[in-house]
Formats: C-alpha cells, sequence, structure tokens
C-alpha cells in the first residue's frame, strides 16, 4: 500500500491509496459524513464508487480534491464557485486558463480579506495595550483608546 502524507497543506495526515469507507473519509477531510453526502449530491463531489455491499469508497485523489474544496470553502469561496470550478476541471487540460484566473480572482480576494483582518487586529492591539496601560496606571478619566482621534465614549 502506498501512503502519501501531505504537506504542503500543513496536514500530516498520510492519505492511503484507497479510503474504504465514508468515515474514513470525514475523518482524513474533516468533513462530516451528511456533507460528504450532501456534497456528492449537489455535484459538488462526483459520487463515490461503491463497493458490492453499497458502501462507498474513495481513492487518494477524490480525497485531495474534497480537501482541496475544504480550502476553498474556508476562504469563501461560494459553493456555486466551487461547482464551476470542478465543472471546468472535469473538462480536462483545455480549462486550465480558465482554472488559472479563477483561482487568481479567488486569490486576491483572500488578500484583500487578510488585509482588512491585520487592519482589524492591529485596532484590537492597541486597545490590549491601552487596557494593559490602564491596568498598570489606572486613570480612568483617559478614555483615549483610539491611535487616530480621542475618544468620548468611555465604553469604547
Amino acid at each position: 500500500m502506498v501512503i502519501v502524507t501531505i504537506k504542503e497543506w500543513d496536514t500530516l495526515q498520510e492519505i492511503p491509496e484507497t479510503i474504504t469507507s465514508i468515515s474514513q473519509a470525514a475523518e482524513l477531510t474533516g468533513l462530516t459524513e451528511d456533507t460528504i453526502r450532501y456534497y456528492e449530491r449537489i455535484s459538488l463531489l462526483p459520487y463515490a464508487e461503491r463497493k458490492a455491499n453499497g458502501h462507498r469508497f474513495y481513492s487518494r485523489d477524490q480525497i485531495l480534491g474534497i480537501i482541496f474544496l475544504t480550502r476553498l470553502k474556508a476562504t469563501g469561496m461560494t459553493i456555486e464557485e466551487m461547482k464551476h470550478y470542478r465543472e471546468l476541471s472535469m473538462q480536462g487540460n483545455s480549462t486550465i486558463p480558465i482554472r488559472h484566473s479563477l483561482l487568481e480572482k479567488h486569490n486576491q480576494k483572500i488578500q484583500q480579506e487578510i488585509s482588512r483582518l491585520m487592519e482589524t487586529q492591529k485596532i484590537i492591539e492597541y486597545k490590549l495595550n491601552h487596557y494593559r496601560d490602564l491596568s498598570t496606571n489606572p486613570d480612568l478619566s483617559d478614555t483615549n483608546c483610539n491611535p487616530t482621534t480621542p475618544s468620548t465614549n468611555p465604553l469604547f
């Protein structure tokens, strides 16, 4: 049995060549079994192959594809956008330029969100420092905790 360790996605999971159950697929992908079934039902994922007893089984490539979709979802890509991306990938190499463009646009959205979050983090860090200063030198009449403009609201 060949086992692949996924390091490039910061998951130190070992992915076997064949995943023999939906519960194992759920464990490897971080999704619930119900979510995997739902994604199959709405054609976000291809239907899994079935054993003679009707139970699903998955290939390593299918699991890697599911993990990639979870990353797209975690970064705000909609299910419809993910379905479109998957449909394009099913069409083969001729759609690589379109997929590249879609991922480039999505990456730009991610970068904008990261910038917004970093700015918010700076404000929260400023506020935390202000509270630390107040705890060591309590001057409750000083409500200035805005880095650029004095605050007139004592709650903030």
